[in-house]
């Protein structure tokens, strides 16, 4: 799978490249045992930013950490594709009151909007306890990754 990175914010100073290394274990790990995407583009935004990306996706404009959306590919021309919008201001908000700070709490809105594609659902307590929990073991298992990603 390959995994692009676009910055479209100035709110938190990222390591693209150990951000684009976090991205793809956790696809990994994600996605193991279904069938990947070709590619999906992880764009990070602010708080200005994400509320629009809600809206085009899901048709209500609030603000949110994470929308992941995948799209079904063309036979014969292009496989599926993910697209994941994080909003890395609110995570930095977020992680100033948090264990692990804004690296932190980056991946973990990555790990989600990860798990989204991969086809998990939040839509019940249940179903969003059970993602908290694969979350928070994919990133206890790379805390060197995400540890160091953002410039704090």
């Amino acid at each position: 799978m390959k995994i692009r990175i676009s910055n479209r914010h100035k709110a938190v100073a990222t390591r693209k490249g150990a951000l684009k290394k976090l991205a793809e274990s956790l696809a990994a790990a994600a996605f193991e045992g279904r069938e990947a995407p070709g590619e999906v583009t992880v764009t990070l935004t602010d708080n200005a930013g994400m509320p629009g990306y809600k809206e085009r996706c899901f048709g209500v404009r609030v603000q949110t950490d994470v929308v992941s959306q995948m799209y079904e590919g063309i036979p014969g021309v292009v496989g599926a594709t993910g697209e994941m919008v994080v909003n890395a201001e609110r995570a930095r908000e977020e992680g100033a009151k948090r264990e692990g700070g804004t690296a932190r709490e980056l991946a973990l809105y990555v790990a989600h909007g990860f798990d989204h594609l991969a086809g998990a659902d939040d839509d019940t307590p249940a179903r969003r306890r059970a993602m908290r929990r694969r979350e928070t073991r994919w990133l206890a298992e790379r805390e060197g990754l995400w540890r160091g990603m953002v410039e704090e």
